[in-house]
């Protein structure tokens, strides 16, 4: 099920409806930090525990915290970096009846609970602050995050000062953008959400199972989807593409090829020439192993079919705008996105969001952290997806994982969604010492 990302200004809104509907800000709170201290309770054994106090409503949350782990036998200590300045937090330390010391003062603890500082944060930390919640936090056995570690943009996932690394972190109502963005990402370990009664709700959210259209008995190859390859000067990359293909549930592959290319299941068809008119087609591939011949690429686009352009066919596009018109997907990595479309400005969101724009395209942008983007304003967030796929060949398995899902029925936007879930799903099944072609052959026990 796909969770929805809130930017901290549409957080704000979303906790102002749920207090204008009635619910209590001071309720909202309670169920926060009890939502933490229960996280902390189940990831961590009933250690020594210190929560670190901020005065906005993140420390409100962790008096709240200290209160419930204290209840479950945890023991506690508190530290604060000054007073409550919300009233919902006054109201939180009002009930902590423990001490209360500096944060400066604050000594180690196995259990480390930072509730600094969260989705408000637009500017860096004092150093001697940073200094000390980094030195408590790669200490400790344990270490906490109270929605996100202090010190992280929550809408590009920047750090607007160092930070340690987190065992755990927990949030509210929603996912934040930094919660699947790089660098903030890598340092917050397992991220969990907890429901807190706001109702979350917007274009932005985290890619989840998908729901793939059921085969249906009465059809045949052409009707479950046939995925038209487009060869070029090396082999090995588009024969993974159509092996992905494929397996991915694809009932016809063909690959339109100059020279036989070794290797590929006999199910699919290697054609000297093709028309690509062919109305049975349901998605062109064009772009793995292409090299330098652009009139393929150009070929293509005389297509009305669908089209997913990965690798060397982005170099060769030009101008965003010669997309206009073609229902595409693109999937550039960070490289081939500068060079079509330059250095846009802006959070890696913003950059994606304004690419598909440009290209009135569909934009699959990989990295360590990956983005579907639509013209239409919706953004997907790729879920954590293994280390290991940092190797050769991988992007040309998703390409073909999402010209399947395009041919077999798909929008542009869900199959991109769809064959990142089910790649990620496939690596680990793979295994951390798989090559790409292990991933190929993980598909079919991950559909």
């Amino acid at each position: 099920m796909a969770r929805p990302i809130l930017t901290a200004k549409q957080m704000r809104v979303a906790e102002a409806a749920a207090i204008a509907g009635g619910t209590a800000e001071t309720a909202l709170m309670e169920r926060a930090g009890a939502a933490l201290a229960e996280a902390v309770r189940l990831y961590a054994g009933p250690r020594e525990t210190l929560i670190l106090c901020g005065p906005g409503n993140n420390g409100g949350d962790g008096y709240v915290a200290a209160r419930s782990l204290t209840a479950a036998g945890y023991p506690v200590r508190v530290a604060a970096l000054a007073d409550p300045s919300a009233e919902a937090a006054k109201w939180a330390r009002g009930l902590w009846d423990g001490p209360v010391d500096p944060f400066t003062a604050a000594a180690e603890a196995p259990i480390v609970v930072d509730c600094l500082f969260g989705t408000g944060l637009s500017r860096g930390l004092e150093q001697s602050v940073f200094q000390r919640l980094s030195l408590l936090v790669d200490k400790a056995l344990v270490a906490v995050a109270c929605d996100l570690p202090s010190g992280v943009a929550s809408d590009s996932g920047a750090l607007l000062s160092p930070i340690g690394s987190y065992d755990l972190t927990v949030t509210f109502g929603a996912l934040k953008p930094a919660h699947r963005l790089m660098p903030a990402m890598q340092q917050m370990g397992r991220v969990v959400l907890a429901d807190i009664g706001i109702a979350a709700a917007g274009d932005w959210f985290e890619i989840g199972k998908p729901d793939l259209p059921p085969l249906d008995p009465q059809g045949h190859k052409y009707s479950r989807g046939l995925v038209h390859c487009l060869a070029g000067e090396m082999s090995g990359a588009i024969a993974l593409a159509a092996g992905a293909a494929a397996k991915s549930g694809a009932g016809y592959v063909r690959v339109s090829t100059s020279l036989p290319i070794p290797g590929l299941p006999s199910s699919i068809v290697q054609t000297g020439g093709a028309d690509l008119q062919d109305e049975r087609i349901g998605c062109i591939l064009v772009g793995p192993g292409l090299g330098e011949i652009p009139q393929v690429l150009t070929l293509a686009l005389t297509s009305r079919a669908p089209k997913v352009i990965d690798a060397d066919g982005i170099g060769l596009i030009g101008e965003p705008e010669r997309l206009h018109g073609h229902d595409t997907i693109l999937t550039p990595h960070e490289g081939e996105f500068r060079k079509l479309f330059g250095d846009l400005p802006g959070s890696k969101p913003d950059r994606a969001l304004e690419a598909a724009r440009r290209s009135q395209s569909v934009i699959v942008y990989k990295g360590p952290e990956t983005l579907v983007a639509a013209p239409d304003g919706r953004l997907a967030f790729a879920p954590p997806a293994p280390a290991w796929l940092a190797s050769a060949g991988t992007g040309d398995v998703l390409a073909g994982m999402i010209a399947a899902m395009r041919a077999r029925g798909l929008d542009g936007f869900d199959s991109a969604c769809a064959a990142i879930w089910l790649h990620g799903c496939a690596a680990e099944a793979a295994g951390p010492l798989m090559i790409a072609d292990d991933l190929v052959a993980a598909i079919p026990s991950i559909l």
